[in-house]
């Protein structure tokens, strides 16, 4: 699963949308990738130790600990969710650092781990409603929102990499992700819009630009259109 819009520590609230059978298969043989900081934090480390059976803490580097994500998915019957962002978008539309968020590549070595099965796109509308970054207490009885899109893993990365090649596969689905997020998210009313500038801008003109070369056709001009990458057209249902 790749959860995108990483706004809030309470995101496990969304653990309430799920069946209870997807939670159980989870604790079985949930393989979660979480910020080692974030892993010594008392009440949400804790959490993730209840819900998932392999937690792995991870540094900001490519290192021993990324290696170690890489051999629990080995497993077919692991459930891998990854929140690609690594950060948390602040009330700003910014990082903790003030830097433009983006997504992590990261994620495309799980693609490419993993040979086949469902992946599943979580699209948040976002936690600043109920409690945002460097808030102490969360606001209650708010309504949270997600959307959700499956498409088929194999076709998903197999798919980019016809079209992009191995060199450029790690952009094209770093991009579509980004795409998918500013296009699919379920933004809370009363709360502002996802910023279309964090999310890249020069990454993201500069996949367009390597897509027109690609496909003959001209680069779009201004905001990310919405997916067009291979597999199904998001048909999200709210959660």
């Amino acid at each position: 699963m790749v959860f995108l819009n990483h706004t809030s520590l309470y995101e496990w609230v969304f653990a309430g949308l799920p069946p209870a059978r997807f939670l159980a298969k989870l604790a079985r043989h949930g393989v979660v990738p979480v910020a080692q900081k974030t892993i010594e934090r008392r009440f949400v480390g804790a959490f993730y130790g209840l819900v998932a059976a392999h937690v792995v803490p991870l540094s900001r580097q490519r290192d021993e600990s990324w290696q170690s994500l890489l051999a629990k998915v080995d497993d077919p019957k692991a459930m891998v969710i990854i929140l690609p962002e690594g950060k948390m978008m602040r009330r700003n539309g910014l990082d903790g650092e003030g830097r433009p968020m983006s997504l992590r590549g990261g994620v495309t070595d799980l693609l490419l781990a993993i040979p086949e099965g469902r992946l599943l796109f979580a699209y948040s509308g976002g936690l600043h409603h109920v409690q945002a970054p460097g808030e102490s207490l969360p606001r209650l009885f708010r309504t949270v929102r997600m959307d959700f899109e499956v498409v088929d893993l194999a076709a998903y990365r197999d798919g980019f990499l016809a079209e992009a090649g191995r060199a450029g596969f790690r952009d094209a689905v770093v991009d579509d992700m980004e795409q998918r997020l500013l296009s699919c998210s379920p933004v809370h009313p009363g709360t502002a819009p996802i910023p279309l500038w964090p999310y890249g801008p020069s990454r993201t003109r500069r996949a367009a630009k390597a897509r027109a070369s690609r496909t003959g056709e001209p680069a779009a001009a201004g905001a990310p259109a919405p997916p067009d990458s291979p597999g199904s057209h998001p048909t999200p249902s709210s959660g």
